[in-house]
């Protein structure tokens, strides 16, 4: 039997970055998706302050390169790799110079959200999308973890829906309490627009894209919904359900890996 592929996209990852609910479930699932016999990539953005050096990461150079853009500017995809040994596990890193340079994650040193967030989610999914063709590596399922993936339902099922790499990939959103204070620019809409994205199915961040409005969005596009933290945006939950998606009440630390990999399953069947 085949074994079925899973692609792992999500803001945060420890070492990388520092221990928190999303980044160590980032760092640990993975690893247990795959002792369950599965193959995995593993993606995450080239935040500014993650040291290079100390944790080996590398340029990949066939698969850098690419210009992406976004609101009729030109931006620079690089790709870079590293390794965690004990786990047996490559993480790949998108980056580029105008969105993850900065030594923060995603606010400024006075707590507040930087402006350009939303083109750097953007750029961050077509990142991962663009990279996952060159490695030609199809995933049979793609779990997103965290606000800066939410377009990445839509992505898949609209614009890269013919695509061999993605035709027929299913796709898992986590809602976790990541929320967001301001909404993102009003053109956000329009930069998040691609070739088979209609602005009906954009419909809902159009007037406001705040928190709630990009997770519906991911909700719409995707094809089962689990909640990551224990507490979640209580709009947003309720959306999910109401939806009739395979849902996933949170898991605790104990056991939800296997939980996990079952849902996969039911997804996958």
């Amino acid at each position: 039997m085949v074994a079925k592929k899973i692609l792992f996209i999500t803001t945060e990852i420890t070492p990388y970055l520092a221990e928190t609910q999303m980044s160590v479930i980032a760092r640990k699932l993975p690893q247990g998706i795959q002792d369950y016999g599965k193959e995995i990539r593993t993606f995450m953005p080239k935040f500014g302050l993650i040291n290079e050096r100390r944790n080996q990461l590398h340029e990949v150079i066939r698969l850098s390169g690419m210009n992406l853009i976004i609101d009729d500017t030109d931006h620079p995809l690089i790709i870079k790799v590293a390794s965690i040994q004990s786990a047996r596990m490559q993480i790949y890193f998108i980056d580029n110079e105008d969105f993850f340079s900065r030594k923060q994650l995603l606010y400024n040193d006075d707590g507040q959200e930087f402006e350009d967030n939303d083109e750097r989610s953007i750029f961050y999914v077509r990142g991962v999308m663009e990279t996952v063709k060159k490695l030609r590596w199809a995933p049979d399922l793609i779990h997103c973890h965290g606000w800066i993936t939410a377009l990445a339902p839509l992505y898949i099922k609209k614009h890269y829906k013919d695509d061999p790499c993605f035709r027929n990939t299913k796709v898992v959103y986590s809602i976790y309490d990541d929320e967001f204070k301001f909404p993102f620019r009003p053109n956000f809409s329009q930069k998040a627009k691609l070739e088979g994205v209609t602005l009906k199915d954009l419909e809902v961040v159009k007037s406001n894209p705040d928190f709630e409005a990009l997770s519906k969005l991911a909700i719409n596009f995707s094809d089962g919904v689990i909640q990551g933290s224990s507490e979640i945006h209580a709009q947003v939950k309720e959306y999910a359900q109401q939806k009739k998606l395979p849902f996933l009440e949170y898991q605790p630390e104990d056991n939800y890996i296997e939980s996990f990999n079952q849902f996969y399953d039911q997804i996958l069947s």
